[in-house]
């Protein structure tokens, strides 16, 4: 999209045709269309914060912790599990009519601090196997999808299957994925087995090459009968890189991937507005301008069947620690604003979910 386009679009979206018909929840906005929508939340909010609680579940039917299901979290010592986080978030969900997803089992960071010094070549396969059905043994039948590997692919690393160097590469080798894949599989058959990845959003070198070298971990993975049977596109979005983002691109890519028979979830999307101007009218069209654009292009992929933003409320993300603003006030990257008042942002997800055919 030009930046003519662009400007032209964020625009319409503070003009009340723009705004028109978005009654109701997002989640009613999905379901009317076949999808679901979902955020990601932590454990501390959604247990102290009852003003918070209240809009996620009522803007909500898909819910994905932020960092409960992690090894860190989850798994804190050898032979110790701690599911307390995990479960109550898991009857939150049960208790609004929501569904759960898992996030996330294999992955390179927030490994916990025993790991480098307990788990070896001989033993990684036994403990990389005695998690994953642990864990997903634990939710077994209450989970909507899993995670089960998380950002494996890093062209970077120069490799040539373009795998992340990491340390269950270090320990298993490639087949760490199909390990992973194949006890998932068993430990709860009734989850959409997922991979899960970052940087495939825009027009630029970088991003098609990490589009490529998904692409052939995924068409590995199905021509080895692994059973991954869905793909997470995370889409940390900028506001700012909006000029280097072309629809037919994610449409073309999405598109290879559903060819490959895989669902598809929109798994983490937020939208930085970092770079944007001070005022916040100007930030929040242009940041509602990029929900829109994005949304109504993955969502034109009929093997989509959920979109989840990486939070719900400006009071709640990552960004506002990882992209703090030069003058000092709050980001404002997610659908409602600090006081849960729908913004811009909101009404532009919820437009583009209604364009679903």
């Amino acid at each position: 999209m030009n930046r003519r386009a662009f400007l032209e679009s964020a625009a319409c979206l503070a003009s009340a045709a723009c705004l028109s018909g978005a009654e109701g929840p997002l989640r009613t906005h999905a379901a009317a269309h076949g999808l679901l929508y979902g955020a990601a939340t932590a454990y501390g909010p959604l247990q102290n914060d009852p003003d918070y609680s209240a809009h996620l579940a009522a803007e909500c039917n898909l819910l994905v912790p932020e960092n409960v299901l992690k090894w860190t979290t989850v798994h804190p010592a050898p032979e110790r599990f701690d599911f307390v986080p995990g479960d109550f978030l898991a009857h939150f969900a049960a208790a609004h009519d929501m569904r759960m997803r898992g996030h996330t089992l294999v992955w390179h960071e927030q490994l916990p601090r025993w790991f480098a010094s307990t788990v070896t070549k001989q033993n990684a396969r036994a403990r990389l196997e005695e998690h994953i059905r642990t864990v997903m043994g634990h939710y077994r039948g209450r989970m909507h999808s899993w995670d089960v590997v998380n950002e494996a692919i890093r062209p970077q690393d120069g490799r040539a299957d373009g795998l992340r160097q990491t340390p269950w590469l270090d320990l298993l080798g490639p087949e760490y994925l199909e390990i992973a894949y194949a006890t998932a599989a068993e430990a709860d058959p009734q989850a959409l087995a997922g991979y899960n990845d970052y940087g495939l959003d825009y027009h630029t070198p970088e991003d098609e090459a990490k589009r490529n070298a998904v692409l052939g971990l995924l068409r590995r993975l199905k021509k080895q009968n692994v059973p991954v049977q869905a793909f997470g596109m995370q889409a940390h979005l900028s506001a700012g890189r909006q000029p280097t983002f072309q629809p037919e691109t994610l449409r073309r890519f999405l598109g290879e991937v559903a060819g490959l028979g895989l669902k598809i979830l929109i798994t983490e999307l937020d939208v930085s507005d970092a770079g944007l101007p001070d005022d916040a009218e100007s930030r929040d069209r242009a940041v509602a301008a990029v929900y829109e654009n994005y949304l109504t292009a993955a969502l034109a992929e009929p093997a989509v069947v959920a979109v989840l933003t990486w939070g719900l409320t400006d009071k709640y993300t990552w960004l506002a620690s990882r992209n703090r603003r030069p003058d000092g006030s709050p980001v404002r990257v997610l659908p409602l604003d600090h006081e849960f008042h729908r913004k811009p942002a909101w009404y532009a997800i919820a437009k583009a979910l209604d364009t679903r055919r």
